[in-house]
């Protein structure tokens, strides 16, 4: 099975606002979430939670 490209759900990258520089990878349906997602996640540089927003 061939992988395919699915535009409904583009691979969008989210840095953390502590400056860290530290990412993850994740996917969002842009029929949902048309704007920038923010997230709160771990961040393991300064073993907190903080806000990860996307970045194009």
């Amino acid at each position: 099975m061939a992988a395919r490209s699915n535009h409904q759900r583009p691979k969008v990258k989210l840095r953390s606002t502590a400056g860290t520089g530290y990412t993850y990878v994740t996917t969002k349906n842009r029929r949902t979430t048309p704007d920038r997602v923010v997230l709160r996640k771990y961040d393991p540089r300064v073993r907190r939670h903080v806000d990860f927003r996307e970045e194009r």
